[in-house]
């Protein structure tokens, strides 16, 4: 029989637990109903298929010892002893999570609000549902006229009236886009695109791409994703902290030698001590609402290098991959730490049952001073083709939750052209309503050298 988790929160209503507690006081929740955490994923070898989503694929390798200098890391192939074959003895259960986190604001009576897959009435809207306040970004406007009479920005919805210094147009009024509003960035063969999406008042995600080399000179790509935890201070300052940690962790231990798993791992640590001084800003106690809690942020990233791809992450943006050819199967790299992704786990719903329920996003990991355990999560893959992997937010993935769904929408060049395609995916979620901020970062997956693959 499994031990019930302790909690220190009500999952549901998110009130204070005395230990023991088996029914919340405040709202009657069956504490019992909160399953264990699954483990973390292992190495695999990707052979054109992957094990089935939640099935056992047996334990960790250990790590290699840092390569000499000069020599390629190699990814441990079918032969390798360390390298476990997919299919075997599930890892020792982990502990369970010791509390859970809402990803949106409570509503005034204390409970978290349902998914958000309906217009809202303006009188009842929330301050992160405001209407959009910019033109839609999926639209592309004619060039625009000069001001007349004055240089400087010109009104992207009146396409005439001069911005002033607070950002307004003097002819129409209109609030003019922040620089946080679309964002999209190249570097190398890595593309990301980030949207606020067409509910929120602000874009509360962030990303951080870039790309190095190892110490024996080949390439490597990075990208790292966070979203803001919308319940807390100040989510956007939390994800722009986590991605920029992180990014610049990885970017500088991946040269010196260190395992890509490794540089991931250090990477989630360095993003988590780095929201975590946000706590201790003036800014936040200045911004600290009652039903807020400190700073706090998800995180996914991948690392890509010759014949190897790692994933890491906390919290339910998701790693996705997706071949070049569309007749192997596509993939999740990630699970999610949330209530949804435990329910699964444990067989109490399935996957339909648990995403369409209120409590789907109350997360049980996050980067953040009040997380009560950080347990980063780091799973290496070595693909034996090309391919491209998708790294996101919840905000893309609502709307194509399944490997397959997202590798439809997915351009068939998205490899040659990772930018076009990252705009493609982040349109697709604006066209499907965009009640969330966007973001998606694409990282090629290149074809593996002869003699390096699998068989």
């Amino acid at each position: 029989m499994s031990q019930m988790p302790q909690l220190s929160a009500c999952p549901s209503c998110e009130e204070p637990l005395e230990s023991g507690d088996r029914f919340c006081g405040a709202c009657g929740y069956d504490l019992s109903a909160v399953p264990e955490r699954p483990q973390d994923n292992p190495t695999i070898t990707m052979n054109g298929s992957v094990p089935a989503q939640g099935a056992p694929a047996g334990e960790y390798p250990e790590r290699p010892p840092a390569p000499p200098a000069g020599a390629p890391w190699q990814a441990p192939g079918p032969a390798d002893p360390q390298a476990p074959a997919a299919g075997g003895p599930m890892p020792p259960e982990a502990p369970p999570a010791a509390g859970v986190r809402f990803d949106r604001r409570p509503q005034p009576d204390g409970q978290a609000a349902p998914p958000e897959t309906y217009q809202t009435p303006p009188d009842q809207m929330q301050p992160d549902e405001y209407l959009l306040q910019a033109p839609d970004p999926r639209v592309s406007a004619e060039p625009a006229a000069p001001a007349a009479g004055a240089g400087g920005k010109v009104c992207v919805a009146c396409r005439a009236g001069r911005v002033d210094d607070d950002g307004y147009c003097e002819n129409c009024g209109h609030a003019q886009p922040r620089e946080r509003d679309h964002m999209e960035q190249e570097s190398g063969p890595v593309a990301a695109v980030s949207d606020r999406g067409l509910r929120h008042h602000r874009n509360e995600d962030a990303f951080a791409i870039g790309t190095t080399a190892l110490p024996d000179g080949t390439p490597a790509s990075v990208a790292i994703v966070c979203d803001g935890v919308s319940s807390a201070t100040r989510p956007d300052d939390a994800s722009q902290a986590a991605s920029r940690a992180a990014s610049e962790a990885v970017l500088a231990a991946l040269p010196r030698g260190a395992h890509p798993q490794q540089a991931m791992h250090d990477a989630i640590v360095a993003a988590s001590r780095a929201v975590n001084s946000l706590a201790a800003e003036p800014a936040t106690a200045l911004e600290q609402a009652p039903h807020q809690n400190a700073p706090a942020c998800t995180i996914v990233g991948a690392v890509v290098t010759s014949g190897l791809l790692i994933v890491g992450w906390v919290g339910d943006s998701r790693a996705y991959w997706v071949p070049v050819d569309r007749s192997a199967p596509p993939a999740r790299l990630t699970e999610d730490d949330s209530w949804a992704a435990q329910m699964v786990a444990a067989g109490l719903m399935n996957e339909a049952e648990a995403y369409a329920d209120e409590r789907a996003h109350a997360i049980t990991g996050w980067l953040g001073a009040d997380a009560y355990e950080l347990e980063p999560h780091t799973a290496a893959f070595k693909p034996d083709r090309p391919g491209v992997v998708v790294v996101c937010t919840d905000g893309l993935w609502n709307y194509a939750e399944a490997a397959e769904e997202l590798a439809r929408v997915l351009p068939l060049d998205a490899a040659a052209h990772p930018l076009h395609s990252a705009r493609v995916l982040v349109g697709h979620a604006l066209d499907g309503g965009g009640h969330d901020n966007v973001t998606v970062a694409l990282v090629p997956f290149p074809a593996v050298p002869q003699g390096a693959g699998s068989a």
